[in-house]
């Protein structure tokens, strides 16, 4: 018997390209990550991740009360060996950096609580705006276990003083605290929360297609690299951009609307 779909996906077509939708469904267990909807998620981004033509992603949590409440708690608690922790993390993992590997941009659109690994996947993603009543947090602590994986973005996000204080003490704090701390790029009533992703969506798409995957590919290529040699890759990014024709016929156009101006 196939297993439920807690994954779905959606397409549009927009002028300039595609977007993808994906929401995490799971809303009786406020779209916790449990091993099955984490393979689906893993899944529906590697079937998307080939197409040309798709140019940003979307995620979001079924519902308006969580993103994604963190990993699934009852499946944590019949772990009963470091191989079995292993494993689970490990999946994890895999979410996040779906998210970070992706070849386009991928918005988090936080509609509710962010704790634990639902905060590591937000913060994977590129951009992420919340409603003024999400809440975050990582938890971990008061269950017994360190908050790992993709929460090692943290400090390069808001600094190490920050990320101690979230990690050590495991408190939640809500969305206006999130914004000041850059750990989520804006903050709206719920009723502006839709609006919000689609002016950032619309800016967007009115950037070269080509140019956009080469700077998420090299931002993430600084997080790992010197200095010295993060500048020497941006060099390189910068030159396989005209590889096409997408600087020259942006560039001409910008120059036809300053003549007009």
């Amino acid at each position: 018997m196939a297993s439920p779909s807690r994954v779905q996906v959606r397409r549009e077509t927009r002028e300039g390209g595609g977007v993808a939708f994906i929401t995490l469904n799971d809303e009786r267990r406020l779209n916790a990550l449990g091993s099955e909807i984490m393979k689906q998620f893993v899944d529906a981004l590697t079937s998307l991740r080939d197409n040309a033509r798709l140019r940003y992603v979307v995620v979001t949590g079924a519902g308006d009360r969580a993103f994604v409440a963190g990993a699934d708690v009852d499946e944590l608690a019949d772990i009963t060996s470091p191989a079995e922790a292993r494993v689970f993390i490990n999946k994890v993992h895999a979410c996040c950096d779906a998210v970070r590997a992706f070849p386009t941009p991928v918005i988090a659109r936080i509609n509710g609580v962010a704790l634990g690994a639902g905060l590591e996947l937000a913060i994977s993603c590129d951009l992420r705006v919340a409603t003024d009543t999400a809440t975050f947090g990582m938890p971990e602590v008061k269950l017994g276990i360190p908050s790992v994986v993709e929460a090692a973005v943290l400090p390069g996000l808001i600094g190490w003083g920050r990320a101690r204080q979230i990690l050590l003490l495991g408190e939640t704090f809500d969305a206006r605290e999130a914004l000041t701390m850059g750990l989520v790029d804006a903050v709206v009533a719920p009723g502006a929360f839709d609006a919000t992703v689609e002016t950032w969506l619309t800016s967007l798409l009115a950037n070269g297609p080509q140019a956009v995957r080469l700077q998420k590919a090299l931002i993430r290529r600084w997080e790992g690299l010197p200095l010295d040699e993060a500048i020497a890759a941006g060099v390189d990014a910068f030159a396989a951009a005209f590889a096409t024709d997408e600087p020259s016929t942006a560039m001409a156009r910008w120059r036809a609307d300053r003549r007009k101006a």
